[in-house]
């Protein structure tokens, strides 16, 4: 009897979310989520504004985040002499997963109502469509599933926008609330780190699609009640603390190295101090600060082509230290 090759099924980010973000709702209590519907039918998952959230939450988030294909883990990490919670993450469709789902690439505004977008929905919307065309992917789902990095619930023409751009009914549309300032965001975003490093080895210029499996872990920043704050300890932890490691197959051992070699945060000019402190001399103005500085501390890449490894960057725990207002 002749051998059947079924054809494979094309990764649908959005799908294979849709299935985690089932699994949170079903289990709200245990992820400490409150689960509310709007008018329109949404299931907005509030993860930290009335919600209590937390280190499980934070988990499953980033794995919604990474579109279903990626894995997050809850573990405890030493940097030199500082112990922190950290997460580790890892995948084995790291363009897709980070650039193509995980990446807050969506700026959602209407009247007054503001929030960073990221997740899976993205991949509908072509959030933003140059990134979708480097990587060449997009998605193909009657569901969809946005995370809002936000401390305010949106409003109906949010929801609306959402499922407008997303091509989805309302009913079919999932979003999750996830404030800065509290443990599931401090965790989410820390779960960003191997993102953060596919986003900057791209603006080197290297094709995201040669990297074939990625992980890292950063440490959980302590959590701080003001926004501002928060976030400069969030990047902080990444930029400071993140350690990652990419498997890629790449013709040239020694453009890889001088590529790797400019990846790291510290290879910025604007690297050195807590990114409150920075972003204050900036007169709070992203677009005076390095765009080199939003990078992992630690890069490591293995080329599997060759079989060279390359690394650079450091751990810099006084400046986190400085970040997260350690009293010792």
């Amino acid at each position: 009897m002749e051998e059947k090759i079924l054809p494979t099924p094309r990764l649908s980010v959005n799908r294979s979310a849709w299935i985690l973000a089932k699994k949170l709702c079903d289990k709200a209590e245990e992820f400490g989520v409150v689960v509310k519907e709007t008018k329109s039918g949404t299931t907005l998952i509030d993860a930290g504004i009335e919600a209590k959230g937390g280190l499980l939450a934070g988990r499953i988030i980033t794995e919604i985040c990474l579109g279903g294909y990626g894995k997050a883990k809850i573990v405890y990490k030493q940097y030199k002499k500082l112990q922190l919670p950290s997460i580790f993450v890892y995948t084995d469709h790291p363009a897709i997963a980070t650039l193509g789902s995980q990446f807050a690439g969506w700026q959602l505004k209407v009247d007054k109502y503001t929030a960073i977008a990221s997740g899976p929905a993205r991949a509908l919307a072509l959030k933003p469509r140059e990134l979708y065309e480097r990587i060449q992917y997009s998605d193909k789902s009657d569901v969809a599933v946005l995370v809002l990095e936000t401390a305010k619930k949106p409003p109906e023409e949010v929801i609306r926008k959402i499922s407008d751009e997303c091509k989805v009914e309302p009913d079919h549309l999932s979003v999750i609330l996830v404030p800065t300032s509290t443990v599931a965001g401090s965790a989410q975003i820390s779960g960003r780190i191997v993102e953060t490093g596919m986003h900057k080895l791209m603006e080197l210029g290297f094709d995201p699609r040669l990297v074939t499996h990625a992980c890292g872990y950063a440490p959980i920043a302590p959590v701080h009640p003001k926004f501002a704050q928060a976030m400069g300890r969030t990047n902080d932890a990444i930029m400071y603390a993140g350690i990652t490691f990419y498997t890629a197959n790449y013709d040239d051992d020694e453009e890889l190295r001088k590529l790797v070699e400019k990846a790291p945060s510290s290879a910025s000019k604007s690297y050195g101090k807590p990114f409150i402190e920075i972003f204050k001399e900036a007169d709070y103005d992203f677009y005076k600060i390095d765009p080199g500085l939003f990078a992992p501390a630690v890069f490591m890449v293995n080329n599997a082509k060759t079989g060279s490894t390359f690394e650079a960057g450091k751990i810099d725990v006084e400046v986190f230290k400085r970040s997260i207002g350690l009293q010792t």
